[in-house]
């Protein structure tokens, strides 16, 4: 089945139970999540966007990209760069310690990176949590922008509760409970209402 059908399959099925998506869906039009093949990089880009605006943390991982052949970052190559050339691109001493652990856990086996896609949702979890610094956000976004997982839906988001909060005309920012709730109609593919609430704030951006 291909990524289309089943992006679209997944819009079908939103917009049949949830009749606030249906209107949303109906005027962003099809999801074009591309999830990306270097899972590396993409846990690379998740560390380094922990707690900073999404705008920051590009600018900080084009430069980061910058530091290796190709714009490519390997564990290997991560492992034998000093602390100062990281430091030079705008990353935290804490940040730079993930990362270094990051590429120390995907060399010593920890995290074995091409058979990630083989784990079920909660084992590949908890096995991205074991590097350090990465938390459950950290390993969703590697979950739905790295291994194409459809039924992530990650409440500690901010842009999410956000746009929740706008769409669904809430007063406060939902609780994580609140989001698992709206959200449970959604399933299996809450990764895909996830992406068209992210577009709620890309439409809106100076509303926050």
């Amino acid at each position: 089945m291909s990524t289309a059908f089943r992006f679209h399959h997944a819009e079908q099925h939103i917009a049949s139970v949830d009749p606030v998506m249906q209107r949303w869906i109906h005027r962003v039009g099809h999801c074009t999540l591309e999830p990306k093949g270097d899972i590396f990089l993409v846990l690379c880009d998740a560390i380094i966007s922990q707690q900073i605006s999404v705008k920051a943390s590009a600018a900080i991982l084009e430069r980061f990209c910058m530091l290796f052949p190709n714009n490519a970052p390997t564990p290997n190559a991560l492992l034998r760069m000093d602390n100062a050339s990281l430091y030079t691109v705008g990353l935290s001493r804490a940040k730079v310690s993930y990362l270094y652990d990051a590429a120390a856990r995907c060399m010593d086996g920890t995290v074995e990176l091409n058979t990630l896609h083989m784990l079920d949702d909660e084992t590949l979890m908890q096995t991205l949590m074991r590097i350090k610094g990465v938390g459950r956000w950290t390993a969703e976004m590697v979950m739905i922008f790295a291994l194409n997982r459809l039924d992530v839906l990650s409440v500690g988001d901010l842009g999410l509760r956000k746009a929740m909060m706008q769409l669904y005309r809430l007063t406060v920012l939902p609780t994580p409970l609140e989001m698992l709730s709206i959200a449970e109609l959604w399933r299996p593919y809450r990764t895909i209402g996830s992406w068209y609430l992210w577009k709620v704030v890309d439409t809106e951006p100076n509303r926050w």
